[in-house]
């Protein structure tokens, strides 16, 4: 079974070949977006990867200073993204045209070189060297895992620049046999859902919950405080406006930051290989009392989640949140009654086979059981085999098998639900 791990290596690099790498992000994002310009005339949508480099390398090569095995770096990653749309359009989902701006550049082997210590870098000006800055040698890490795991081959790697900081996903592969149940299922294959909210900002499959009424309570005064503010109209009311803005995204930052970091060790704690998140396209239409902001929090933390997971050799997915909120976790019947309104309570109650549960709750499993369907589907040979819940696992067919200890998989921050004031936690 063929194993891939992304390692993030922070880079120590010189001024004059920070500024080289960022006029290379630059032209790589351009050349990107130029290519799904092409890609997305006309009623029908170019996927041809073929097709799309007849069509645009010439441009991109007059109009960029890229060398040639970047051009179609971003030709691919193009056409990868517009791919992606019309595979969510075939499944009924909506979905945009895609638009790169985040300082992401993709390198292979034929346009860098990965050492020990250091990796060389094509630029619009040549290759530069970028020094790793590595952990204690004394600790294991991600880094003596896969990078420097003689059993693991480096295939690529993405350059990322965040936080005033430059970092190499370096991506590995590697052949690997897995260790098995006795039912024959592989070991460590696990997907954790999760799900997200305006109460609740995320609810994992474990049972864990993320409140979000410090992350409201803030929004709100700081919309009090913006308002007051703009009806002065007064140049120094601006000035303090921009100013409120910055500390109001520090403080969001540092929120999500926090909850991205703990999900992600949710899913460590738990040995979960995929972190499944509903798919955030259109989430405003799916929650109703959704404001543009909140919109914005679930993509940061998407976002954010998805570099930490790397460091564990985690991937990030996200499937289609149709019908997670009304299918019943236990025995599949969907139905919009399924969430009663009238007692007040977040609550789900199947009308068939009576579970009851949280509802936030019972929608993270649903959405670990959506992508564990997906991927038994697929071809890969590499499919999650179970959802991890708070006392053990569902399988594919939403069959619950108890924590062999009889204990708890989740981590001391699961929150009782439903009888919380009675002490009673959720069952399965």
């Amino acid at each position: 079974m063929e194993v891939r791990r992304t390692v993030p290596v922070k880079l120590d690099v010189a001024d004059s070949e920070a500024n080289l790498l960022h006029e290379t992000i630059s032209e790589f994002l351009w050349a990107a977006n130029y290519v799904v310009d092409y890609a997305w005339q006309g009623e029908y949508k170019t996927t041809s990867k073929s097709e799309l480099q007849r069509e645009t390398y010439d441009d991109v090569r007059a109009e960029t200073r890229l060398q040639a095995n970047l051009v179609q770096n971003a030709r691919n990653k193009a056409a990868d993204a517009v791919q992606s749309v019309v595979a969510r359009w075939k499944q009924g989902d909506y979905a945009g045209k895609p638009q790169f701006s985040a300082p992401t550049l993709v390198y292979d082997k034929r346009c860098a070189t990965f050492n020990d210590d250091h990796a060389t870098l094509s630029t619009v000006e040549g290759r530069i060297t970028a020094e790793y800055v590595l952990p204690d040698e004394n600790r294991e890490t991600p880094h003596s895992e896969y990078l420097f795991n003689d059993d693991y081959e480096v295939t690529g790697a993405e350059l990322h620049y965040r936080d005033g900081e430059f970092y190499l996903h370096v991506r590995t592969k590697a052949d690997a046999e897995f260790e098995t149940t006795d039912d024959g299922n592989d070991e460590h294959r696990t997907v954790l859902g999760v799900d997200l909210g305006i109460e609740n900002v995320a609810v994992t499959s474990t049972g864990t919950f993320w409140n979000g009424s410090e992350l409201n309570h803030w929004h709100r005064e700081f919309e009090k405080r913006r308002g007051s503010l703009q009806q002065r109209g007064t140049r120094a009311a601006h000035e303090t406006i921009q100013s409120v803005g910055r500390t109001e995204t520090g403080r969001y930052d540092h929120f999500l930051h926090t909850v991205s970091k703990e999900l992600v060790a949710e899913a460590a704690d738990n040995d979960c290989d995929v972190i499944a998140f509903e798919n955030l396209t259109g989430i405003r239409e799916q929650m109703p009392r959704a404001k543009k902001f909140h919109a914005w929090a679930f993509r940061r933390l998407f976002e954010y989640v998805e570099y930490k997971a790397e460091m564990f050799g985690i991937s990030v997915e996200q499937v289609s949140p149709a019908y997670t909120s009304q299918r019943c976790s236990k025995c599949g019947f969907t139905h919009e009654n399924n969430r009663p309104t009238s007692n007040g309570q977040d609550v789900f109650e199947c009308l068939k086979c009576g579970y009851s549960s949280h509802a936030d709750y019972n929608a993270a499993k649903n959405i670990g059981l959506k992508y564990l369907r997906s991927a038994q589907k697929s071809s890969d040979g590499g499919a999650p085999v179970n959802v991890r819940l708070n006392r053990g696992t569902l399988n594919v067919n939403g069959n619950y098998e108890p924590a062999a200890d009889g204990g708890q998989n989740g981590s001391p921050r699961e929150i009782p639900t439903l009888n919380e004031a009675n002490g009673e936690a959720v069952s399965e």
